[in-house]
């Protein structure tokens, strides 16, 4: 991630920050991407017009136990 992933999520306009988020349980590593977007157009710009589906490069597949089909938005709430 530090090498691929990241890059490409912070070289996108409209990013605001990613970050690689993971836990180790029972010899497993858990990963959870975590990034800020100035909107839905700039993740579009990521992710492709489907916003929902997840992003995956060739290689995942060799590191990654499930790629999940899917992934969540959550919106911002500025006090």
């Amino acid at each position: 991630m530090a090498e691929v992933g990241l890059p490409d999520y912070r070289s996108t306009l409209g990013n605001r920050g990613a970050w690689c988020l993971f836990r180790r349980d029972n010899g497993i590593a858990h990963f959870e991407m975590f990034t800020l977007w100035d909107d839905f157009t700039a993740i579009r710009r990521f992710a492709g017009e489907d916003i929902t589906k997840a992003k995956y490069y060739d290689f995942d597949p060799d590191f990654l136990l499930e790629l999940e089909p899917t992934v969540a938005h959550f919106e911002v709430i500025e006090g």
